[in-house]
């Protein structure tokens, strides 16, 4: 199974992830970390995530780059933390690929080919659309390509799930998208 989970910057979607992956029950639990260490705001993001998952049995795996080669030991849970960072790495880092055109494909082929050799994984999903304030010509492809990864993740996702605020806003369940609630005077068009 195939699970999606996309917020903001602080939304509460690792904290989220980290839970449903509990959820899938006493299986052998990866966590599979894509931020490269380096630098004071790296590091202190990395110490605040294990300690998020401290008892909670994740073995940590490092995969910066290159999640297609990715091997783990026996069938289990896997949360991919987090999207984002894998893509950076894949363009910027030295071990990367840089921009090719088929680079949202070629992510999303680790992710799929995971999903095929475990229970359950969740991959945690970085909206920074939300958060962007610069706009550059660089930063506008990264911000294509993780769009078109979310794109590609969400079509084949079991569960898509947008947390906000601490919410989980659950957009797609069981493989169906899941339709808002319509409240009869909140300002549809049929109320005008």
């Amino acid at each position: 199974m195939l699970v999606l989970v996309i917020g903001g910057s602080g939304s509460g979607k690792s904290e989220y992830a980290e839970e449903r992956v509990l959820l899938a029950g006493d299986l052998p639990r990866y966590y599979v970390a894509t931020m490269e260490p380096g630098g004071r705001e790296a590091n202190a993001r990395i110490g605040r995530h294990r300690a998020l998952r401290a008892g909670k049995g994740f073995e940590t795996v490092e995969c910066a780059c290159g999640l297609e080669r990715l091997r783990l030991p026996q069938r289990g849970a896997v949360l991919i933390e987090d999207l984002s960072n894998l893509a950076a790495n894949e363009i910027w880092s030295a071990q990367g690929r840089g921009f090719v055109p088929e680079l949202a494909e070629l992510i999303c082929e680790g992710v799929f080919r995971l999903e095929q050799e475990h229970e359950l994984v969740v991959v945690v999903g970085n909206d920074i659309h939300r958060d962007c304030v610069q706009t550059t010509g660089e930063l506008l492809r990264f911000a294509e390509l993780l769009g078109g990864c979310h794109a590609l993740l969400a079509a084949r996702a079991h569960e898509v799930t947008e947390v906000v605020c601490g919410i989980a806003l659950h957009v797609k369940a069981g493989g169906a998208v899941c339709k808002a609630p319509r409240v009869k005077g909140k300002g549809f068009p049929e109320d005008l």
